[in-house]
Order: C-alpha cells, then structure tokens, then sequence
C-alpha cells in the first residue's frame, strides 16, 4: 500500500478495521466454497455413462468402487441407488432421495454468511457516515462561526470512506453469492437428473425387465 493509501484509510476511522474484517471474512468464505463447489461438480453425463458400460458387464462392485472414489453429490446419489439395484423400485427411490437430502446441506453451507457480509456491509458504512457527520458537527459547534475547513473535514473525509468502502465489499459479495449459488442450483440439477438416469437403467436394462413390470412392483 503506497503512504496516500494509508492516509486515507486512517481517514475512514475505526470503522474501517470492521469492512477489512468483513472483507477477508468473505474472501476466505468465498474461496472455501469455490474450491468445494469445484471439487464437487463433476461432469454427470459422462460419469453416469461410465457407470452404465460398468453395469453393462455385470460389475456391480466396480461400479460402486468407482463412486466412493468419485467426490461430490452425483456420486453419493449414484451410489445409493448401486447399492439398492435389486430392491423395489420404491425402496431404490427413497434411498436416492434421502442421499440426496444429506448431500444438500454441504452445498448450500456458508453461503448465508457471505450473503450475511453483502447485507451487513452497507450498514457498517452507513454506520461510518453518520459517524462521520457527528464528528463534523461537533466540531463545526465547537469552532462556531470561525470553525476551520480543516477541522470539519476529518468528519467528511471519514464519511465518504466509510460509505465508498462499504459498497465497494458490498458489491462483491453480492456477486459472489449469487455466483456461488448458480453454481450450487447446477450441481442440484445433476443430482436430480443422475439420480433418475440410474434408477432407470437399473430398473429396466440392468435387470432386463420392462418399465412396466418395475411400475408393478413398485406398487407392491
């Protein structure tokens, strides 16, 4: 930082500490999510084809091998499902439901508190300001009519940089938010497409049945 960067900083005031808390708190939030978001997303087509040429040979073990070393949700639904291939329909459904359900959570975890740091910005800013235009005031009473520029400007400078500086993490953090849950509804969505792309395969070519006598036994 050069020496007018820190002069400016030390004009926002004690508040600043607080948006630069704020600021590496959700960095680090954002950064954690991605790399898990990243590791967990894994190209569901593929992989479910994989598992299909895997099934096709009858290698019900190397299939689920093949999903516990797979990180991220696809695998976990994909792998409930394998381990309830010769049950009923019904019963391979509810175990690819509740897979599902426990995998939802450690999505959607932290991104609340990097929503919680977009909202909260703002109002530590406006926190600033007024803050601010306190300190001008006073100082504007105690200088009365012969009040200097000097003196009156520290509670402006303060707040301008306070509220400058809170938008400028508050933007971010909204964008990162809705980035990271962009990402989390596309993993949602290639849970739910996997989950249902295998039970049909087990339920039809992998038992070399009929979906009509699987609807059957569902019903049983």
């Amino acid at each position: 930082m050069s020496g007018f960067d820190l002069s400016l900083f030390a004009k926002g005031g004690a508040v600043m500490w607080v948006l630069v808390a704020l600021a590496v708190l959700g960095v680090t939030l954002f950064l954690e999510r991605f790399l898990f978001l990243h590791r967990g997303q894994i190209r569901a087509k593929a992989f479910i084809e994989g598992i299909k040429n895997i099934l096709a040979k009858r290698r019900l073990v190397e299939a689920l091998t093949v999903c516990e070393e797979t990180p991220g949700p696809v695998a976990a639904v994909v792998k409930a499902a394998l381990l309830h291939a010769d049950d009923r329909a019904d019963v391979m459904r509810f175990h690819v439901q509740e897979a599902g359900i426990v995998e939802l959570p450690a999505l959607e975890r932290r991104l609340g508190m990097i929503a919680a740091v977009a909202q909260v910005a703002p109002l530590v800013g406006l926190l600033g300001t007024v803050l601010g235009m306190i300190t001008t005031f006073v100082a504007f009473e105690r200088g009365g009519n012969y009040a200097m520029a000097g003196a009156l400007s520290a509670g402006m400078w303060q707040a301008l940089i306070t509220a400058a500086a809170s938008l400028m993490l508050a933007i971010p953090a909204h964008l990162a938010y809705h980035f990271l849950s962009a990402r989390v509804r596309a993993i949602v969505r290639d849970v739910e497409w996997s989950g249902n792309e295998i039970m049909n395969y087990l339920l039809t070519d992998y038992r070399g049945a009929k979906p009509g006598e699987n609807s059957g036994d569902a019903a049983k």
